[in-house]
This record gives structure tokens, C-alpha cells and sequence, in this order.
């Protein structure tokens, strides 16, 4: 039976019954027998008394060593080979092991620096905190605790790892302390071929390589996020333990003076705008205790507008600080032309204005907020003539141009509708889409808001309202066309254009369209002899869902007639007897059915809209 696994009373009865069949110990002895006594007895004594050391051992765990024969022995650790199997201290079976491990590094937001105005605060993300593999560069000074990999062939043999120990000395066998502290790592080599050159002086080749670096501790202080002491290598980067500690702090620390100190000695000084600008980040080799000193924030100024970045900079405000130099970091737009600075220091508020030739003449002080601006004068415009007609397709006019200046420029054709010429502006269509937005807004407001009096209506409510801001979303992705009427201006020669304008020159195609709530939408050819009704009855007649009363004809020349079999008409009394002309589109728009009339009205005013602006018509 394993002694782990016996209970403590049958170890006691093994140990003190005595019996035959015990193989520890030999019968028991007579009175008349103690003068025979032979070395087995005392054997047995010993093992007997090793034995119950060993038991207690299996009843207390937390028993630290137990004294065998002048040895110390710790029943947690593999027994001595000098000893039996049978003797040996046993593992307690429920003792609770703890596991040793590294604790694990603690998260930390990198949401400030990301989000931060302030240029290199994105450099800190998380990313220099990760453990790399280790590269050693040539220039690498060899220091206690590195590990060398000594590989020796030919009339010797020695493939070996050795640690630099604390004198700065490596120990090879047979040739003995080699000196490598300090020594650079392109120089490691030779280094350890003079030294085995000094014993063996022929047939003994060495090779020498850095395999690990020393592993540091180095403390982090000044403006970061979390001061304290990191663990790396000597070879890992500022960064590397700059990113452990969060980052510089964007509001307090500086990105231009980041020491790097030894005691009282500051070893390096490094500018992490030369990284950011230039790519360059000196190698500095940290020794274990070092401190990584990110000092006060400099002077800064504060930059938008046309620039590629666009952030908050930091500059030394011990020199003449030029809005050129500013330039240079930030990367103005090829459009810029002009500066505006904002002075914010002392009392009184001031606004400068400056041309861009001038950034060498402005200096730039503590606080200052810059913005580069266009301030340019309109020279050219470009309009753009579509549709049926046999000249130029574009034309570059001077600024100011009106339409009738370019219709002079303009060769029709025998198909050419001219006197319903048709204007498409850029920012009409923005005016007209901003009006549909603020009309869908109020619709939303006034479909979230809608009260209910029972449970039920307010189920029906809340389906209703699902339904009606699907619909809006759509109505939301219509886009207008931006037409401007001026087909029946006496004075639309006088008209000046813009920049980006579309003329469209319509054909003669005899056709007029039927679209919206009829059964057929469909093309028709133009017939004097047809009124509106006509037309609609030759697309199939109303829908289902048709509002009789609400037909809109759409003109060519962009503007728009009401016709309905009702008396009733948005656009004042309505008629079926509208002229219908060559190139019309009828627009038959539906019922809007619901339960509020407020609802109701505004989904039906955002269709009017919507048919009048872009000729679409948006069924719910």
C-alpha cells in the first residue's frame, strides 16, 4: 500500500505491532536473547525511526524541513538519492499549491490620447507597449547580465551560453576571464578571438554572438499618465516604456525635452518631434535604473483651418518662433492664401489677419490660435449646357456673366426646345434639401410625440410611428434637382449665373409622362385633343390608393399646375381642364391615411415637396 494513501492508524499499527510480517523490523527479542543482538536490530531501529519522522511529515505539511542524519530536508522538494525509496518524505496528497506567474500588466485607456488636439498625443496608443523581439544594433555596449552564445571548434570544443558577470567577465574553460563589459557588439568577436588566440594559437576557430540582453527596471516619471517602474530589456526603445506608462500626458507633458538620466546625469535628451517630422529616434541604451523624465509642458499654439494637421503644437520659446516655422510642421493646403491669428495673451483680446508671403515676418507667442484661410477673389466660372443643341458641351465665362451672354453662344437645333429651357443650380438643391430636412424633422417630432389614450391606441401608435420613420428615412435619401423656373421670365437674359450651373436645352419628343398612383405608369404621346383625365385613363386609371383630388402636372419649363376631379387644390382651385403640353409629367400622389391629422398633414406636405422638387413620388 502507498504510504500517501495510508491512514494514520494503520501506519501506527505497522509501526508498533511488531508482527513478523513487518519487513522493517526483526522479531522481537527475549530477555535471554539481547546479548545475540545483531546489527539488523539496530537497522531496523533506524528505520523504524526514519519511518515515523516520515509519517509525521505526511500529517504536517506545513512542517518546513525535517533534520535526517545532520541533512535538511524539505518534504515539498525531491528527497536525497542517498536515501531509500521506502524512507523517503511523501508528498502531501490535498497541500494547496500555489502557482507562481507574472502578474498580468494592467489595461489602460488609450481613449485620451487618441482623442486628444494635441500633435504626437496619437503616438501613445498602445502599440510601443507590446514586447517585440529583442534586436541588438552594432553599437550596442555589452553590460552585466548579458547572455553571449561561445561556440569553439577544431583542437577544442565548446558550444556554451555564459552571463557577464558582475566583475564584467565571461569564464572560458581552459583559456579563462575575458573582459567584454563595454565592449561594443561589432566588436564582440574580435574580442573573444584575441582571447582564444592568447591559449590556443592554432587550429581553434571561435564564433561569439549577443543572444540576450540584460533584462531592466527603469522608472518613468514626470508628466505621464502612470509614473512608476517598468520591466524590458536594455535594448528596447524609449518608447517601449513611455507606452507602458500611458503616454506623455497631452495637457502637462512635453514632447520636446524627454530625459533620459542615470543618477544625477541626464545621458540623453531626446525630441520625439524629430520622430514624429523626420523619422529619426536616437539609440539610447538603458541600464537597469535608469529614469525616463518627461519635463513641463513648452509654449504651444493652436492651428485649424486649411492645414494637414490641424492639431495643437508645442515650441520652445527661446527664439523667434515664425509662423513659417509653424508651417512647416503643420502643412498648409495649397489653397491657404491668408493667416488669422488670435493673440490670447494679456489683457485684451486681438485678431490679426496676414497674407501667406508674410509667415516669415509673424511671430507666434504662447496661447496663439492660427487658422489658414482662402481668401481668394472669383476670377472664372465654368457652366455646363446639356440637352439638344449643337454647340460646346462646356464654357469658362468671366464672374459676373449673366445667361444672356451665354445664349448667344449657343447653336440650336431643329429639335431644340428653346423657349423651355431649363436651369439646374447647385445651391438651390442645397437650399431645397435643407427645406426637406426641416420638414422631415417636424414630421418626426410630431409622430414621437403623439399621445395615446389606451394601452391598445398606443400599441397602434407605436406600430404607426415604426412606419412612419421608415418613411422618413427614405424621404431623407431623395435628392432635389435644383431647378430654377425661368422659362417664363421676360428678364431671364439678366439672370447671372454661377459657378457649377447646368443648362439643359429640351427635345421635342412629343411624349408626356403619367407616373405616381395610376395602374400604368407609363410614356403617352402628346394629343391637343386629350385633357388630363384622358391621360390618366390611358395609363389604367387612379390606383387603389390614389387621391383623386391631388394630381400635380409638372411643365417642362419647371413649373407646376394642380388638376383634380375635386374642387379642392393646394395650388388654389383645381381643374381637370389643366393644358397638358408636349414634355408634362402628371403626377398622381396618394391617400395619406392616419390617425393624426397633424401627421397627416405633414406627410402630405413633405409629398408635395418632394414631387415638386425631385418629380418623385414617395408612396408610404
Amino acid at each position: 500500500m502507498n504510504q500517501a494513501n495510508m491512514t494514520k492508524q494503520e501506519i501506527m499499527n505497522r509501526v508498533f505491532s511488531g508482527a513478523a510480517s513487518n519487513p522493517l523490523f526483526p522479531p522481537r527479542l527475549g530477555a535471554d536473547d539481547r546479548p545475540r543482538c545483531e546489527s539488523g536490530t539496530l537497522l531496523g531501529m533506524v528505520r523504524f525511526i526514519l519511518l515515523l519522522l516520515a509519517t509525521l511529515s505526511i500529517f504536517s505539511p506545513a512542517h518546513a524541513a525535517t533534520d535526517i542524519g545532520g541533512i535538511v530536508q524539505n518534504p515539498l522538494q525531491p528527497a536525497s538519492a542517498d536515501l531509500p525509496v521506502a524512507l523517503l518524505p511523501a508528498k502531501p496528497v490535498n497541500a494547496p499549491v500555489q502557482a507562481v506567474s507574472a502578474p498580468p500588466p494592467q489595461f489602460f485607456d488609450y481613449s485620451a490620447n487618441l482623442n486628444s488636439d494635441v500633435f504626437g498625443a496619437q503616438l501613445f496608443s498602445g502599440a510601443f507597449a507590446r514586447q517585440g523581439a529583442t534586436q541588438f544594433n552594432p553599437e550596442y555596449l555589452i553590460a552585466v547580465g548579458d547572455s553571449l552564445q561561445i561556440r569553439m571548434w577544431g583542437g577544442f570544443e565548446l558550444d556554451a551560453m555564459f552571463t557577464v558577470d558582475p566583475k564584467g567577465n565571461i569564464f572560458l574553460p581552459h583559456i579563462g576571464p575575458v573582459k567584454v563589459l563595454g565592449v561594443r557588439n561589432q566588436d564582440l568577436q574580435k574580442t573573444v578571438e584575441d582571447a582564444v588566440r592568447r591559449v590556443y594559437r592554432a587550429n581553434v576557430f571561435s564564433y561569439a554572438s549577443l543572444a540576450a540582453a540584460q533584462p531592466v527596471r527603469i522608472f518613468v516619471g514626470g508628466f505621464v499618465h502612470r509614473p512608476g517602474l517598468y520591466n524590458g530589456t536594455s535594448m528596447d526603445s524609449l518608447l517601449h516604456y513611455l507606452d507602458q506608462a500611458g503616454g506623455i500626458d497631452p495637457n502637462r507633458g512635453s514632447f520636446l525635452d524627454i530625459q533620459v538620466k542615470r543618477g544625477d546625469n541626464v545621458r540623453a535628451t531626446v525630441n520625439l518631434y524629430h520622430f514624429l517630422l523626420q523619422g529619426r529616434m536616437p539609440l539610447v541604451q538603458l541600464g537597469d535604473g535608469d529614469v525616463i523624465f518627461v519635463t513641463p509642458r513648452k509654449n504651444t499654439v493652436k492651428v485649424s483651418g486649411l492645414a494637414e494637421s490641424a492639431k495643437r503644437f508645442e515650441f520652445d520659446g527661446t527664439g523667434n518662433y515664425s509662423v513659417a516655422d509653424l508651417g512647416k510642421m503643420a502643412k498648409p493646403l495649397a489653397q491657404a492664401t491668408h493667416i488669422r491669428v488670435v493673440r490670447n495673451t494679456g489683457t485684451v483680446k486681438n485678431v490679426e489677419y496676414y497674407p501667406m508671403d508674410k509667415a516669415v515676418q509673424v511671430s507666434l507667442q504662447n496661447g496663439d490660435e492660427l487658422e489658414f484661410t482662402a481668401d481668394k477673389k472669383p476670377g472664372t466660372i465654368t457652366v455646363r449646357v446639356e440637352g439638344e443643341h449643337l454647340s460646346a458641351q462646356e464654357y469658362v465665362l468671366p464672374y459676373g456673366s449673366k445667361l444672356g451672354d451665354l445664349m448667344k453662344n449657343i447653336q440650336f437645333s431643329a429639335s431644340s426646345d428653346a423657349p423651355n429651357i431649363q436651369l439646374f443650380r447647385q445651391s438651390v438643391r442645397e437650399r431645397q434639401k435643407l427645406m426637406l430636412g426641416a420638414a422631415l424633422k417636424s414630421l418626426e417630432t410630431s409622430v414621437l410625440t403623439a399621445r395615446s389614450s389606451t394601452n391598445e391606441e398606443s400599441r397602434l401608435r407605436k406600430d404607426e410611428a415604426e412606419l412612419m420613420l421608415q418613411w422618413v428615412e427614405r424621404a431623407k435619401k431623395v435628392e432635389p434637382s435644383g431647378q430654377v423656373i425661368i422659362a417664363q421670365d421676360t428678364q431671364r437674359n439678366e439672370l447671372l449665373l454661377e459657378n457649377s450651373d447646368v443648362i439643359r436645352i429640351p427635345k421635342h419628343d412629343g411624349l408626356v409622362l403619367v407616373n405616381g398612383e395610376v395602374l400604368f405608369p407609363n410614356a403617352i404621346a402628346h394629343d391637343p385633343k386629350l385633357d388630363l383625365q384622358d391621360y390618366i385613363k390611358r395609363a389604367g386609371g387612379y390606383s387603389q390608393s390614389a387621391d383623386t383630388s391631388r394630381v400635380i402636372v409638372a411643365h417642362r419649363d419647371g413649373g407646376f399646375e394642380e388638376g383634380s376631379a375635386g374642387s379642392w387644390s393646394f395650388f388654389g382651385n383645381a381643374s381637370s381642364q389643366v393644358a397638358i403640353k408636349e414634355g408634362d409629367e402628371i403626377l398622381v400622389l396618394p391617400k395619406v391615411q392616419t390617425k393624426s391629422i397633424e401627421v397627416t398633414r405633414g406627410i402630405s406636405q413633405i409629398i408635395y415637396q418632394i414631387a415638386i422638387a425631385a418629380k418623385v413620388i414617395l408612396d408610404l
